[in-house]
């Protein structure tokens, strides 16, 4: 069954989460993305988000030229309701692994940060994460410097379950949570 891109949104008060089409996050991942494209979806890109800065799109573009069917687990644009601007994006690692576990991450432009967009995102996105089935557990990681996102992160009631080691970003403190708890916290 095909997703219809255009309409595949995810609702929050303030924020809408727009899924970025496959075709999309390839041509993002090779230089030839169309704005006219989320023009057309009814709102706009004015911060550059995933054009300019970090962006998750060079590991979730091959993911999806392999497997186009992972696209619904990747990434979406964070829309301000009020302005129909993009303020950051939001997108989970991969599928839920074996055991359930789905690990997301965020970005929100610095004009935008310490406002309750971040929250009001993750909190849209895994409202909708633990709908799916294959879902059991909610995870996210950060660094331990991070002090805002840790003050996020506990701030939803996550358990810290340990470290690891993330090529990219280094240490990271890892905190996890079951749909269970989740979903009972609501």
């Amino acid at each position: 069954m095909a997703l219809d891109y255009e309409h595949h949104v995810i609702e929050a008060p303030r924020l809408e989460l727009h899924l970025v089409s496959p075709q999309q996050l390839l041509q993002l991942a090779d230089g030839t993305f169309d704005a006219q494209t989320i023009t057309d979806q009814g709102f706009s890109n004015p911060f550059q988000v995933l054009l300019n800065g970090p962006s998750p799109v060079r590991w979730r573009a091959p993911q999806v030229a392999k497997d186009v069917t992972l696209n619904r687990w990747f990434i979406r644009w964070i829309v301000v309701k009020e302005t129909r601007q993009a303020i950051g994006s939001i997108s989970f690692h991969a599928p839920p692994d074996d055991s359930g576990m789905i690990e997301v991450g965020l970005g929100i432009i610095p004009e935008f940060q310490n406002q309750g967009y971040g929250k009001e995102a993750l909190r849209a996105f895994w409202r909708w994460a633990i709908q799916q089935p294959e879902v059991r557990i909610l995870r996210y990681t950060v660094g331990s410097t991070n002090t805002s996102s840790v003050a996020l992160i506990t701030s939803f009631g996550f358990h810290h379950v340990g470290q690891q080691i993330d090529q990219e970003d280094g240490p990271e403190e890892i905190y996890e949570m079951s749909v269970e708890e989740f979903a009972n916290r609501l």
